[in-house]
């Protein structure tokens, strides 16, 4: 699988004023990368993620998945929100098993399929349990399943463990890589924590300021599991807040 962005841009017109949210940016993405994406607030993170949903379309440039340029939604992008996005009504096996059930697969392969991933999560108990009943941490993992279940090419992720306290964040992280190794999946990952990046990502892409651009893109080159205090981890830390710091001076002068 290859992700290419060439030369995107959005506007927007709010309130008679029209907003550049991203301004020609370019990335290409590997099959099976884990890509962080960091950047100031309102620098149009979560505008790119949607673009490549096929949720947005850009004003200008293009985005193409595998050759093929991506216009709307499709099943090989599985996208998981911040705020889990589960149905409250349905319980967890049917929320698990949901996409299946939109593509027609009947309900014994997709309940099958369905256990195949709470087994993964330690979470089988928990099948008929609803929504409500379950902790912060244990929503997002069955959000996380719900998309990857359909096999999708790509997982695009919009900061999905920014609600939750700091010890169940990084169980979620090590959870994530854990699915990440076993399901071979490419994710294109937004935050706001340059720890949570550091942890996780193959390639971590700082942005700049609106519109929003690739400003720097920094490889991090550890082995996992990664100690988060290492001098090296440290090092990566310090040029990716270096850049990050110097954006909000350029923006005070």
């Amino acid at each position: 699988m290859t992700l290419i962005i060439k030369n995107v841009s959005r506007t927007f017109a709010a309130k008679g004023i029209m907003i550049q949210a991203l301004d020609n940016v370019n990335l290409e993405v590997k099959d099976e990368e884990f890509i962080c994406i960091l950047g100031p607030s309102g620098c149009g993170k979560t505008t790119l993620l949607r673009v490549i949903a096929g949720l947005d379309k850009p004003t200008s440039g293009e985005i193409l998945l595998d050759g093929a340029r991506i216009e709307n939604p499709g099943q090989e992008r599985g996208m998981v929100f911040q705020d889990y996005s589960l149905f409250p009504w349905r319980t967890v096996i049917d929320n698990i098993a949901f996409g299946l059930e939109v593509m027609g697969v009947d309900r014994e392969k997709r309940y099958e399929r369905a256990r195949e991933y709470l087994k993964l999560l330690d979470l089988e108990k928990f099948e008929n349990s609803y929504p409500y009943e379950l902790s912060g941490g244990m929503r997002q993992r069955i959000a996380i399943v719900r998309a990857i279940i359909n096999n999708p090419k790509l997982l695009l992720m919009d900061e999905p463990f920014g609600a939750l306290d700091a010890q169940t964040r990084n169980v979620m992280q090590a959870e994530l890589l854990r699915i990440w190794e076993k399901k071979h999946k490419t994710i294109l990952f937004i935050t706001h924590s340059v720890d949570e990046a550091v942890y996780l990502a193959d390639r971590i892409v700082v942005m700049s300021g609106r519109p929003g651009t690739v400003k720097e893109i920094f490889n991090v080159v550890l082995p996992r599991p990664r100690i988060r205090t290492s001098q090296e981890a440290n090092r990566i830390r310090d040029m990716i807040l270096r850049s990050l710091g110097s954006q909000i001076g350029d923006a005070a002068r």
